[in-house]
């Protein structure tokens, strides 16, 4: 297999790394809108550099884009018709007509096509899923979770807001972990931390109460700043028994009671520190995914459910009110 990979900023350095150390993925050809940085990566990782994504077409058998935002939409457009399996970081879009688009060539096509939700392919997810659907948790009351960036994103970097660059993972993770849709959104939010994005940053502070399918409540807590590190944890509470996802003792979360030892060092400072192990896994995955060996474990359909919470988040803040997920279509 021939891996073309689309971008080698952070998470793309990541990916190529993990491609080219797949038994199955014989050459990894890279680019980058900053040339010197796919030559770096490509030299690391004993792959080729090009200078476009239309120079690397004739010569991939899959795609992978780990480019700015905007380039998604285009880089999956490409992929189906060209035939190529595509494996893409969320979001598809950061609009509803967009991300419609992109849905249905990808599935008049019929390319195999799986987003980047990495939570998916966390033990502590996944273990939290299985106790929910084996009925071990019982009725599930309400569920919490965090997402604490250590700090902020640079200065030039495409946010969206904290409900669709980064609680979106959340809302996604929460449909997979209950099996259960979100009906209705209530959020809040303020801006407080990203001084160097200048007057029009984006809201970057979050809190949002999602009523679910079956009366759950989830509540959740959005930030850009947390000086302590890296901070993604969902506690769930049930019927039957409570637990918690990210509570090991590298938890960047400092206990003032007497005599309890604060989080062990090193604590995550960045989302590989907390995930690097899921995101090898769902690069594994996709190479499955695309030799026909797998069904997609986080579908484009999958992404514009996540979406579409997000904004209806945007729609609760700005009118102050509920907003039921009927109004978002």
């Amino acid at each position: 297999m021939r891996a073309g990979l689309i971008g080698a900023g952070r998470i793309g350095d990541f990916h190529g790394r993990t491609l080219a150390n797949h038994p199955e993925v014989t050459q990894v050809i890279v680019t980058d809108p900053l040339p010197d940085r796919a030559t770096a990566l490509a030299a690391d990782i004993g792959g080729t550099a090009v200078a476009s994504v239309d120079s690397m077409l004739s010569d991939i058998d899959v795609m992978v884009v780990a480019a700015a935002t905007d380039a998604h939409a285009p880089m999956m457009h490409l992929a189906a018709e060209t035939g190529l399996p595509v494996f893409c970081e969320k979001p598809i879009a950061v609009d509803l007509a967009a991300t419609d688009a992109v849905v249905k060539h990808v599935r008049e096509k019929e390319i195999p096509a799986q987003i980047g939700f990495q939570r998916r392919f966390d033990a502590g997810y996944r273990a939290a899923k299985a106790l929910v659907d084996d009925g071990t948790l019982g009725h599930l009351y309400s569920l919490r979770t965090t997402t604490h960036d250590y700090e902020p994103p640079p200065p030039g970097y495409h946010d969206t807001g904290i409900y669709r660059d980064t609680q979106i993972h959340d809302f996604d993770i929460v449909r997979f972990v209950t099996g259960q849709e979100v009906v209705e959104v209530y959020a809040d939010g303020f801006t407080t931390t990203m001084e160097p994005f200048g007057p029009d940053r984006p809201v970057d502070t979050g809190v949002v109460i999602l009523t679910l399918t079956e009366g759950t409540r989830a509540l959740m807590s959005g930030v850009r700043h947390d000086p302590v590190g890296h901070d993604v944890r969902m506690e769930l509470f049930g019927s039957r028994d409570s637990v918690g996802v990210g509570l090991e003792p590298e938890l960047p979360l400092r206990s003032v009671e007497p005599g309890v030892a604060g989080p062990a060092e090193p604590t995550p400072k960045t989302f590989l520190d907390r995930f690097g192990p899921a995101y090898r896994a769902e690069i594994d995955r996709f190479v499955d995914v695309a030799l026909g060996r797998a069904p997609s474990p986080c579908t484009p359909e999958d992404a514009r459910e996540a979406l579409r919470i997000a904004i209806a988040c945007d729609k609760s803040r700005a009118e102050h009110r509920p907003v039921r997920m009927e109004e978002v279509i």
